[in-house]
């Protein structure tokens, strides 16, 4: 009876010493290798500070109530020289949105951070 229960432990041991070994292996295949940035994409502190101009020209739009149809022929023109300032192309600005799209994590960097800053932007105007 003794002889038959240690090869019951015996028998039961073996997966729990492959514990570390399998677990070690999920985290390694399941770990996405670290995309590197395609040239002709913003970086984070460029696209953050594009739409951080494109968010306060929008409010600025949306704060004077204007039509829609008013609203979009004063904004595309302001959008065009935001991009000539930023020097943005459309076919740059299509590669970083696809870029980040597919990059949620670099996304989400990027609105912490626009977040961060138009509440200070906020926070500033409030107490002049």
């Amino acid at each position: 009876m003794d002889m038959r229960r240690r090869r019951k432990m015996k028998r039961m041991a073996w997966p729990v010493r492959l514990m570390p070994v399998i677990g070690l292996w999920v985290l390694v295949s399941c770990a996405a290798p670290k995309k590197e940035m395609p040239a002709g994409v913003l970086t984070q502190p460029q696209l953050t500070s594009f739409l951080i101009e494109m968010y306060v020209a929008e409010a600025h739009l949306e704060a004077r109530s204007l039509p829609k149809d008013s609203a979009i022929k004063i904004f595309i023109p302001y959008e065009e020289k935001l991009k000539s300032k930023f020097a943005i192309s459309d076919s740059t600005l299509k590669k970083t949105y696809a870029y980040y799209l597919e990059n949620p994590k670099d996304l989400e960097a990027v609105y912490d951070a626009l977040i961060d800053s138009l509440s200070l932007k906020e926070q500033k105007t409030v107490k002049d």
